[in-house]
């Protein structure tokens, strides 16, 4: 199924329960089943159940799915575009902005919680553990991020990469970070050693991975710059198969459906496209380009624990602190 969205979107989401897909756009509207004018600006990251959309307006908006209409706003969220949001807790979640800082909100008293300026450059992704109440973002500035929820603090930075970082998950039980990055490399970390990853795999490239999707925990879809979809295995490192094809632009962003039987993927050519997941993966056990690693790094734990310095030529932006706090920000969801 393919739907014409008349702009370029940003962001998907399903709904957790119904059959509902919302995408943000460049032109601040949220479409769902009904178009939401939520925004000044595009709207680049949206989430279902309690929290909102960021948008380049600094703004975080919460709105009713069923009516349109908006329950809260917060205005100057950010001191920069919003770009990426997070659900963390039943009353938690995180944003990451242009200028590499990410904040931390309680939905209940519709306030900043803690604020991290741990980035040079923008947050392209973030994804959180919840068993260890960690944060990992990636970053224009080519380096993995880690901030402990539990203490405040950036607790680790990896290494400058090469290349810009642009997607991120954890699998193989939380043993594995996996990021894509702009030069189709994927970069693979052990969890407590993030100074470096432990190995990389190259049979993506040159295309850009802009957007990760786990299918389990040793298997995982990527969506890259030449609009190709397709089913990797994770250690031993392989492309089981291409499975879509969205269009010739780059796949923008990947998303299951609640059930888990549609993927949706956006690109630059303005569509989403519902792809039955079946259908997709009925030929998956045939393999093809392997690189035959495997997974022979410890499970220790939270090793890393200094920052590196940033590189030459870089300037740290100071981001704003808390919000002061008000009730009711989500209230009403």
């Amino acid at each position: 199924m393919e739907i014409n969205l008349g702009k370029h979107p940003f962001d998907i989401d399903f709904h957790p329960s119904n059959q509902i897909v919302a995408a943000g756009l460049i032109t601040g509207d949220l479409l769902l089943l009904l178009e939401v004018h939520a925004h000044t600006e595009s709207c680049r990251a949206l989430r279902y159940v309690n929290e909102g959309r960021g948008s380049p307006d600094l703004s975080i908006l919460a709105t009713d799915v069923e009516t349109g209409s908006a329950i809260a706003r917060l205005e100057n969220a950010h001191g920069a575009a919003v770009n990426r949001l997070v659900n963390l807790t039943a009353t938690t979640i995180a944003s990451g902005d242009d200028d590499g800082c990410i904040k931390v909100w309680d939905t209940r008293q519709r306030s900043c919680c803690n604020t991290f300026e741990v980035h040079e450059e923008y947050v392209s992704d973030i994804t959180f553990a919840s068993d260890s109440m960690k944060l990992l973002a990636t970053s224009g500035d080519g380096t993995l991020s880690v901030c402990n929820l539990r203490s405040n603090k950036v607790q680790t930075r990896s290494e400058f990469s090469e290349d810009e970082l642009l997607s991120v998950l954890i699998m193989k039980n939380g043993r594995k970070v996996i990021c894509g990055t702009q030069a189709g490399t994927l970069l693979l970390y052990s969890w407590g050693c993030f100074k470096d990853c432990s190995d990389r795999f190259v049979d993506l490239s040159p295309n850009s991975v802009d957007a990760l999707l786990k299918l389990d925990e040793e298997r995982l879809i990527t969506g890259s710059e030449n609009g190709l979809i397709s089913l990797v295995g994770i250690l031993p490192n392989r492309i089981i198969q291409p499975i879509a094809e969205h269009s010739d632009y780059p796949v923008e962003r990947l998303a299951f459906s609640h059930d888990r039987k549609i993927l949706g993927s956006i690109s630059h050519d303005w569509t989403l496209k519902l792809w039955d997941l079946d259908d997709l993966l009925q030929d998956s056990g045939n393999t093809t380009k392997t690189s035959a690693v495997q997974d022979s790094d410890s499970d220790e734990m939270d090793m890393d624990l200094t920052l590196p310095k940033p590189s030459k030529g870089t300037k740290r932006k100071n981001g704003e602190g808390a919000l002061s706090s008000s009730n009711g920000f989500f209230a009403d969801l």
